[in-house]
Formats: C-alpha cells, sequence, structure tokens
C-alpha cells in the first residue's frame, strides 16, 4: 500500500471511530444526541486544524533550533504542549456544541483528552496490526 493511501485510510478510520465513541460518550454523560454529535464533529475538525497548525509552528521552530532530532525530552514537551493548545481551543467549541458553562466543558475536555490518550494508543496498535508497519517503521534486513 502507498505510504499516502494508508495516510488516508488511518485520518478517515481514525477520525470515524473518535467520532463515534466520542458522541457515545458525550450522550452517555447526558448531553442529547444531536448536541453530542455536533460537538464530536466539530471536536474533530478543530483537532485536525490544530494539529496541523501546532506542528507547523513546531517543525518551524525546530528547524532554527540548534540541537536536532527528537529526544524522549523534546517528544514529552511536544505532546504537552499539543494537548495544553489543543484543551484551550477545544473548550469553548464544547461550550457552544453542548451549551453548557466553562467549567464543565473544561472538565469534560480533560476527560475526553485522556480517553484519547488509550484511544490513540490502541487504534495506532490495531491499525499496524492490521495494515502492518509502515516502510518507515520496518526494521532494514541487510
Amino acid at each position: 500500500m502507498s505510504p499516502v493511501l494508508r495516510r488516508i485510510i488511518y485520518v478517515i478510520t481514525y477520525e470515524g471511530l473518535a467520532i463515534l465513541s466520542s458522541g457515545l460518550i458525550l450522550m452517555a454523560l447526558g448531553h442529547q444526541g444531536l448536541s453530542a454529535g455536533v460537538a464530536a464533529v466539530a471536536s474533530s475538525a478543530v483537532a485536525m486544524a490544530w494539529n496541523f497548525v501546532f506542528t507547523t509552528l513546531f517543525e518551524w521552530w525546530e528547524s532554527g533550533n540548534p540541537v536536532k532530532g527528537r529526544s524522549t525530552k523534546r517528544r514529552v514537551v511536544h505532546a504537552l504542549l499539543f494537548e495544553s493548545g489543543l484543551t484551550i481551543v477545544l473548550t469553548p467549541v464544547l461550550v457552544l456544541a453542548l451549551g453548557v458553562p466553562v467549567r464543565e466543558a473544561f472538565v469534560t475536555n480533560a476527560g475526553l483528552l485522556l480517553y484519547f490518550l488509550a484511544y490513540t494508543y490502541i487504534f495506532n496498535l490495531g491499525f499496524d496490526r492490521i495494515f502492518g508497519l509502515p516502510e518507515s517503521a520496518r526494521p532494514r534486513h541487510t
């Protein structure tokens, strides 16, 4: 499978299951189906946009940094900054979509972000088992 096709299948599958599962979680928390669905779809769209913006800015900073490579420390900082920014940009979305106060939206958002830490790990593990590792991650045989 080509790398581009693999990425397309990955994004569609990841986001589709993310929208479904987060919508169901919001409904289980007592939100109406329509508002839960709107919140799930809007959150997915905002998360993808934030990922693009954040990654662009991070890679711009990284390109000018004299220390090259991606150490564990840099990856942890990247993840923490990404999730912190996502919390900031998603909280107002949840306020509007769910019609809840900022504090409730923030707590809901924090819970969803914790869920997505596990979801992303499990999804990636399953995706790689079903579709195999990408060429860049396969061991080289000499």
